[in-house]
């Protein structure tokens, strides 16, 4: 038999892969699959699981939340040989699940573990560290998380204009010089966005138009310091795909990055503090990890 490492996060999602976790074991048997089972116990635990034990196994699964993805991508970035990798996402918002349309019922993504089509996506470096959908700074970083789900559901775009209100008085800008292929900028920025998903927050549009998981490319936005709140509110609508034309919001595709600020910036990567940094160099290794999909082979 093949061998296959599930790796769980048993505080994702409240704790609910507890009552599934019979079910996904005999899903990866059924599959061919002799299963060894290890939940995370701290912080990095899976990483370092994946890092030192990872080249053991033919297939590695995993589930939690975008956070979990991270440190299971990042142990395999680091092996010369890896294993194809299935995911079972079990947290709150889980935006890259989405762009590789698995499914919320775990079940099912465990099927798809199985039975999926298998895909090639791109991951990005951010200095010594790796992402897996987005690198992000300034005052939208946390808006997508912190905005209640109910307000969304119930205002949609508006909920995020009202969180985005709270933030004003506080508006922080930073004065940074980017480097991308070829080209340059510098200004005041408020915000920035490097992505490779289709949703960021549970907010599809807001990375851009004609996502491509696997092109080596990168869909960066960078909004400016807007010069009112209503310019402010006009930026918002056009993060959010609403089709306003405004010059605050710098939006371009790239395979690499550097920027450069004057003071230290606190980035968030994967939903997850990524440090405070004054210089990052961030680069798109194409095609980097197997993942399989929920797209059916048929």
């Amino acid at each position: 038999m093949k061998n296959l490492l599930f790796i769980y996060n048993p505080h994702s999602g409240k704790g609910l892969i507890k009552d599934n976790l019979a079910e996904i074991i005999n899903i990866f048997v059924k599959g061919g699959y002799e299963v060894t089972v290890y939940p995370t116990q701290r912080r990095n635990d899976a990483k370092e699981k994946v890092k030192y034990s990872g080249y053991n196994y033919d297939m590695i699964v995993c589930s939690g939340g975008d956070g979990t993805l991270n440190e299971v991508i990042s142990g395999l970035m680091d092996l010369p040989v890896k294993p194809v990798l299935g995911y079972i996402p079990a947290g709150s918002t889980n935006d890259f699940a989405q762009s590789i349309k698995l499914s919320k019922e775990m079940d099912e993504s465990a099927r798809a573990a199985m039975n999926g089509l298998p895909i090639l996506v791109d991951i990005g470096s951010f200095n010594k560290k790796y992402f897996v959908y987005i690198a992000a700074f300034g005052l939208f970083t946390d808006i997508s998380y912190a905005t209640p789900q109910e307000m969304k559901n119930a205002l949609g775009h508006q909920a995020y204009l009202i969180e985005a209100a709270t933030k004003i008085p506080n508006l922080k800008t930073y004065n940074m010089k980017v480097e991308y292929d070829g080209g340059k900028i510098e200004g005041e920025f408020i915000y920035g966005m490097i992505s490779n998903s289709i949703s960021v927050g549970g907010i599809k549009g807001i990375t851009g138009k004609n996502i491509v998981l696997d092109d080596g490319l990168f869909e960066v936005r960078l909004v400016k310091k807007p010069k009112n709140p209503l310019d402010l509110s006009a930026v918002f609508g056009n993060l959010l795909g609403v089709d306003i034309k405004i010059d605050s919001v710098v939006s371009f595709k790239t395979s690499k990055l550097k920027i450069e600020s004057d003071e230290k910036v606190s980035w968030v990567l994967d939903g997850e503090f990524g440090g405070a940094l004054k210089k990052v160099k961030i680069v798109n290794h194409k095609q980097a990890v197997k993942i399989m999909s929920g797209i059916s082979k048929g």
